[in-house]
């Protein structure tokens, strides 16, 4: 039988640095827990808005294809609560000239009639929705030629 024999200046780790090395780690691993948490908040926020500036450009393309003449004018082309450019930035179902709801978002559009040059309607379109207990808004504004 053979013995072994271990000679006491023999490199290795005690168990005190194996105590520090794993708390080393686990804060490391914490700061990175912490990261990806804000990375996932940040991407939930990011779709949001896409989401949102997504939809205000689609009501503003849709409210740009209405008919607007001499002759005739859609009636979601009309300033109905004739509030002209102060009205433009309503985002409320009480003050806005028009609302609508689709899922979580709620698109709110105004009209301002000839604010920028004569024959022209400013469209504006507000997208509001709430996230994490805040309030959040998305706004595009276009302006409309009247075409005869």
């Amino acid at each position: 039988m053979r013995t072994i024999w271990f000679d006491k200046n023999e490199g290795g780790f005690s168990l005190v640095e194996l105590l520090i090395a794993m708390a080393i780690l686990a804060i490391g691993l914490l700061a990175l827990a912490d990261m990806q948490i804000a990375s996932i908040k940040g991407n939930s926020f990011s779709g949001a808005t896409t989401d949102a500036t997504t939809l205000a450009q689609d009501r503003l393309e849709q409210l740009m294809t209405l008919t607007y003449s001499g002759l005739t004018t859609d009636a979601n082309l009309v300033d109905t609560d004739a509030d002209g450019d102060a009205g433009l930035n309503d985002a409320t179902a009480g003050t806005a000239d028009f609302s609508q709801t689709q899922g979580n978002y709620t698109i709110f559009w105004n009209v301002s009639d000839g604010s920028v040059v004569s024959n022209t309607k400013t469209l504006s379109v507000i997208v509001t929705w709430s996230e994490q207990g805040q309030q959040k808004k998305v706004s595009v504004r276009g302006i409309k030629p009247r075409i005869d």
